[in-house]
């Protein structure tokens, strides 16, 4: 193995388990005989007499389940106490469902989720044909489609399908009735257009009696190396305590944790130790855009780059599209990884020291994935899928959390809800300050 990587693999590790312990100490988790006596209620001596499922573990069903982002941070969390397994995956995506297996070892039911909502009996006999034990708690994940909730999109909102997939995947909750209903998607999804279907999943929810807790999330608060804002809903049988971060900007990872020890390429090569390390085939005058940039952060100069940045700033009268053909700062978390960060146009996709934009690796490891995930594709369906992917690492530390509380007797304190009312015309406008640390400034309810 290439040192570079060596170290990069030995980094990762460490920071995983170094997360989960921050997060179960964050979590306040109990020693005392009282904790003791509430794990046993999910626990008996194993033949070693380390702690061992007395239904042999809790079962996970991920749905959207892309290429295994959600489930892959669940299964990150086993080492440290937990006992998940993944008894089955639905995703209308086949070469995201390529990956998902490759990684994971469970084959995706190539299943529209809408579906299933609708045809009871299409989905009793699907998850008749998977690994499901009844004996089992189960934790049921929906991470649905989050461009048709995207702030950037116009035109008749309502009529996206995929933003009835929200609703759908409740339905599909309040029939399964499990143990932990667990939903990421973009915060954009409590803007005012599109609250009303978080009303709706909601309802069903409660109406089936959980408790739904709803709020937004910086995944850089969980040790993913990109400030990532996300939507969460938890949702339980019984009142829970909601989910934290626990890092500090100060000890948010950095882009240099994250990549720093990778080995260098050049734009299109793939290096011989690990074939998702490339990068797409740049033409000369995006090398000589980069080239042009300054190191660590640095923004494209003006009158560098296509005339047609040139002539939208010239419309607008002020500078646009800044970050375009930027440079990630070393010493700070990436921006968040979408779709596109394939291409230095989208966005502050362009390497700190290196003429290129990111190599899938690279993508990967800013998005939490561990190094060694493998991905299935075209260069675009590679990013693609980490794009659209919930960051393993954030993942893991919810694994984590979901499994305490499954653990835990309820609170006394009365159900803390979240999120109740729509943050407003757009979540995006609030980003800038929450960025700059002034959360407590920031209000997410109308009410």
């Amino acid at each position: 193995m290439d040192s570079g990587a060596a170290t990069c693999r030995a980094w990762w590790g460490r920071s995983v388990k170094k997360l989960l312990t921050m997060s179960a100490k964050r979590a306040k988790q109990a020693t005392n005989p009282e904790m003791q006596r509430r794990r046993a209620r999910v626990a008996r001596p194993g033949p070693s007499g380390a702690g061992r499922p007395r239904h042999d573990g809790i079962d996970v069903v991920d749905m959207f389940s892309g290429c295994g982002g959600m489930s892959a941070g669940f299964l990150l969390a086993n080492p440290a106490g937990a006992v998940f397994r993944i008894a089955a995956a639905v995703d209308i995506d086949s070469i995201a469902n390529q990956t998902f297996e490759m990684n994971l070892g469970v084959k995706p039911s190539a299943l529209s989720v809408g579906d299933l909502a609708r045809r009871p009996a299409l989905l009793r006999k699907t998850l008749g044909q998977t690994l499901i034990q009844s004996a089992r708690p189960l934790v049921l994940i929906g991470c649905a489609p989050c461009q048709g909730f995207s702030s950037h999109r116009n035109g008749l909102i309502v009529q996206d399908d995929r933003n009835s997939l929200f609703v759908d995947f409740a339905r599909i909750a309040a029939q399964l009735r499990p143990a932990a209903i667990v939903v990421e998607n973009v915060p954009e999804l409590l803007s005012e257009k599109f609250w009303p279907f978080v009303v709706r999943a909601r309802r069903i929810l409660e109406s089936s009696g959980y408790f739904v807790h709803v709020n937004v999330h910086n995944m850089a608060e969980f040790g993913v190396p990109q400030e990532r804002f996300r939507a969460v809903m938890l949702a339980m049988p019984k009142k829970f305590k909601p989910l934290h971060g626990f890092l500090d900007r100060p000890q948010y990872r950095t882009v240099r944790d994250a990549i720093g020890s990778l080995p260098r390429i050049e734009a299109g090569e793939r290096h011989s130790g690990d074939e998702m390390h490339f990068t797409a085939k740049h033409r000369p005058s995006t090398i000589e855009t980069i080239r042009a940039v300054p190191l660590d952060g640095g923004n494209r100069p003006e009158g560098v780059g296509p005339a047609c940045l040139a002539r939208a700033k010239k419309r607008s009268g002020r500078a646009v599209y800044e970050d375009v053909y930027g440079r990630l700062h070393w010493d700070r978390p990436a921006i968040t990884i979408t779709a596109h960060a394939r291409n230095p146009a989208s966005g502050r996709y362009v390497h700190p020291e290196q003429h290129r934009g990111l190599s899938i690796r690279e993508a990967a490891l800013l998005q939490g994935f561990p190094l060694g995930y493998k991905f299935s594709g075209s260069l675009d369906q590679r990013f693609r899928q980490i794009g659209n992917a919930v960051p393993p690492l954030f993942a893991a530390c919810l694994a984590r959390h979901v499994l305490k509380e499954l653990e835990c007797d309820e609170p006394s304190e009365p159900f803390d809800p979240g999120i109740t009312h729509a943050v407003g015309p757009s979540f995006s406008r609030l980003i800038p300050a929450l960025k700059a640390g002034h959360r407590e400034t920031v209000t997410f309810t109308n009410g």
